[in-house]
């Protein structure tokens, strides 16, 4: 009888110790059953998601934002999964010009994955047009699920399936914090891509950094905003934001195009104050050659399309001879946006895709600013990383074409 006593006495005091944990609701630390030590953290979504104090197993759901964020905090350390296959690989393109000579690039990266080698071993629980493995997430016992709604994994936060997953996610007792990226928005604004950084910067107590990081990134573009918003409007160039995507082409299309309706035409539009040449909505839509020739841009900008597309091959791929009349061709207007496999919603380096626009669209406005210099200049900034290091993150993003004295270079 004393046992069954003594037995009930520690359910009543473990219940009640339960009790208290969870209907304190402080936005700080509280304590839940067992002494363990939690922390409240609003995400995205605005639900107050507790997770513990001292975070050491995470994985991430993401194509390289919330890992950037985490290296720059200094915490990568603690991923032991991910959920996307373009953090897990190197890639490798080659074209050949209309004159019989052949282009490679080789060990494309996202910086995460150049900065961190070992994540290409990690098991990975997810990855486009794939279905998260709850199973394999489970069996990494992670304190913590970080998960970026509108990655091409979880592309869209209404969809579904990607309700289901956050359902099923936190259904096994695995904290999930959620965080939007712009294009879960009706209206792109950056300053959410801020607010994103400042949610995992809480994850990790590490509001300081987070918030310094933040206002590097806004700083960036504000300076191009300042220099672009008295253009006169008659004399905003055309820029075409441009795929040259192979996908495209095998449809009998020239490519693809961002209509008014997408974050690269408020780059162009609200940021660099030039005009979207492609004046529809539309993302990634598929445009046939004569469409290209009639829209006739100022300045073309490429961007990752089922592969990386360098200036060079517009200027002469021999499938791209017919758009040789261009106006942006002729005249040496082509520019390009760094690699960035599995482009679904811009990440820590939306300032490069900005300072690009901007260079290729105001030249004398920006002619102090040495666009291969500037490139180091951020990649030290953000991720507290040598020169050298930065001239290695530079290639590895492909964006040597604004070093070297060659004709991918935009005038």
């Amino acid at each position: 009888m004393n046992n069954r006593i003594f037995a009930l006495l520690f359910i009543l005091l473990a219940a009640s110790a339960v009790f208290c944990g969870c209907t304190a609701q402080s936005a700080d630390t509280v304590k839940a059953a067992g002494a363990d030590e939690f922390r409240t953290v609003t995400d995205s979504r605005g639900v107050e998601v507790k997770i513990p104090a001292e975070i050491n197993r995470v994985v991430t759901i993401s194509d390289g934002m919330v890992e950037g964020i985490m290296t720059v905090l200094g915490v990568e350390d603690k991923i032991v999964g991910v959920g996307s296959s373009c953090i897990q690989r190197n890639f490798n393109y080659t074209y050949q010009t209309a004159g019989g000579e052949s282009y490679e690039y080789k060990d494309g990266m996202n910086p995460v994955t150049y900065l961190n080698r070992w994540i290409i071993d990690l098991p990975r629980i997810s990855e486009s047009g794939s279905a998260l493995n709850f199973e394999a997430l489970s069996s990494l016992n992670p304190d913590v699920v970080i998960m970026r709604a509108g990655s091409c994994s979880v592309r869209y936060i209404d969809d579904e399936s990607v309700k289901k997953s956050i359902e099923t996610i936190e259904s096994l007792g695995i904290p999930l914090v959620v965080i939007y990226g712009p294009n879960c928005y009706d209206e792109p604004d950056l300053t959410k891509i801020s607010d994103e950084i400042r949610i995992v910067g809480d994850v990790f107590g590490e509001e300081e950094s987070a918030e310094k990081l933040a206002a590097y990134l806004e700083e960036q573009v504000l300076i191009v905003s300042e220099r672009t918003k008295n253009v006169p409007g008659g004399e905003k160039p055309k820029v075409l934001i441009f795929g040259l995507s192979p996908t495209a082409r095998k449809a009998g299309g020239a490519g693809q195009v961002f209509g008014l309706d997408t974050i690269e035409s408020y780059f162009i539009t609200d940021i660099c104050h030039a005009k979207n040449a492609f004046d529809e909505a539309g993302y990634f839509k598929t445009v046939s050659s004569e469409q290209i020739l009639a829209l006739d841009p100022d300045v073309i900008v490429l961007c990752t399309a089922s592969g990386y597309h360098p200036p060079e091959e517009l200027y002469s791929a021999p499938y791209y001879q017919n758009l040789a009349e261009l106006t942006a061709v002729k005249e040496r207007r082509v520019a390009a946006l760094p690699w960035t496999p599995c482009n679904c919603a811009k990440r820590l380096e939306y300032p490069v895709d900005v300072m690009v626009i901007a260079k290729a669209s105001y030249p004398e406005l920006f002619e102090d600013i040495e666009l291969s210099d500037w490139l180091l200049d951020f990649y030290e900034n953000v991720y507290g990383v040598d020169a050298g290091t930065a001239e290695e993150l530079r290639s590895t993003q492909w964006m040597d074409w604004c070093v070297e004295e060659c004709p991918t270079c935009a005038n």
